[in-house]
């Protein structure tokens, strides 16, 4: 199964992330749950340079899902290009997507994947309404 980023979807951040030997596993290649990794550290990354950090006592994003299909694998050494892009913008939640790419071999997607993100008042522990600056960062 191939994911297809969708056509309507907004690149808002790029990042290099540096194979480590530690995130290999046995067969040689980059451990399944490394991938997990960095989506997170592009996704963590992307929010800290917008200011949208979550604060446990007001609100901020939670993942309510994520996934990964794996095309090709990564192996070290190497340095891999992750790409994020925003789409599905909705009352308060909106989708993101990422991309896996070898430095050293532009444009071949090793892996690609997503969250669906939802924004939280944490003290009421319930969704709340996208800020109004996560909105007009995160539409077209």
């Amino acid at each position: 199964m191939k994911i297809e980023i969708p056509e309507r979807k907004k690149l808002v951040y790029e990042m290099r992330i540096p194979i480590r030997w530690g995130d290999m596993d046995a067969m040689g290649h980059l451990n399944n749950t490394s991938y997990f990794r960095y989506m997170e550290t592009i996704r963590i990354d992307w929010m800290r340079s917008i200011g949208g950090m979550p604060d446990p006592a007001g609100e901020g994003p939670v993942i309510v899902n994520a996934f990964c299909n794996f095309y090709k694998q990564l192996e070290y050494p190497g340095d891999v290009l992750v790409k994020m892009y925003v789409s599905g913008l909705a009352r308060s939640t909106f989708e993101s997507w990422v991309t896996m790419e070898r430095v050293d071999q532009p444009g071949v997607i090793c892996a690609a994947g997503g969250a669906t993100t939802i924004w939280v008042d944490f003290p009421a522990q319930k969704s709340k309404t996208l800020p109004d600056w996560m909105r007009e960062i995160i539409s077209d």
